[in-house]
Parts: structure tokens; C-alpha cells; sequence
């Protein structure tokens, strides 16, 4: 009972800190250097994922070797995504590299 409890709490919070804004903001038209703005807030937050995935694969060390995997595997990935702009593309090619390195080293 405890855990649903919980679980119904965390969901509360969660639609509360993301509802509320959402609806004080519909009310108000946001400036345009404003909405400019915002639109770079997904691509900034993804890039702070998988960046220190990349170039921090294991014990935190700063690792740009040709056996980082993770390192080209991504490289190749954003440079798929940059030219085709195909998302399921720039998974299979990235996978795959990542795939095919791994099992080369």
C-alpha cells in the first residue's frame, strides 16, 4: 500500500511542476527573442546526456581514443542525423557502427 501511495505522490508532483507553468504560460504571448530561445532548451538538455556518455564512458576519464566506441559511434550519428535529418537512420547507422567497433576491438 505504501508503494502506491508513493507512486501516486511522485505522479502528482510530477504533473503539478509541469502543468502549472504550462498553464500560467498560456495565458501570456512570450516575447520573440523568448520562443527563440526556448527552442534550443531540448537539443542543450539531450546534448548533456549523451555528451558525458560518450566522452566519459567508464571511471569518469576523459577517453578520445580510436577504442572508444561510444566516441565515433556518436560522431557518426549526429553526422547522419545532420545530413539525412532521418531519425531512424541515425539509430540503425549509430548502433551499428557502435556494433561493429565492439566486436572489432
Amino acid at each position: 500500500m505504501n508503494e502506491f501511495l508513493l507512486i501516486l505522490g511522485m505522479a502528482g508532483v510530477t504533473f503539478g511542476a509541469r502543468y502549472v507553468p504550462l498553464a500560467l504560460l498560456r495565458r501570456f504571448t512570450l516575447p520573440d527573442p523568448l520562443r527563440r530561445g526556448l527552442a534550443y532548451v531540448p537539443p542543450v538538455v539531450l546534448m548533456a546526456i549523451v555528451a558525458p556518455a560518450m566522452l566519459l564512458p567508464a571511471d569518469n576519464r576523459l577517453d578520445i581514443s580510436l577504442g572508444n566506441a561510444y566516441l565515433w559511434a556518436g560522431l557518426f550519428a549526429f553526422a547522419i542525423a545532420w545530413r539525412w535529418k532521418n531519425l531512424l537512420l541515425t539509430i540503425v547507422a549509430g548502433m551499428g557502427l557502435f556494433l561493429l567497433w565492439r566486436l572489432m576491438g
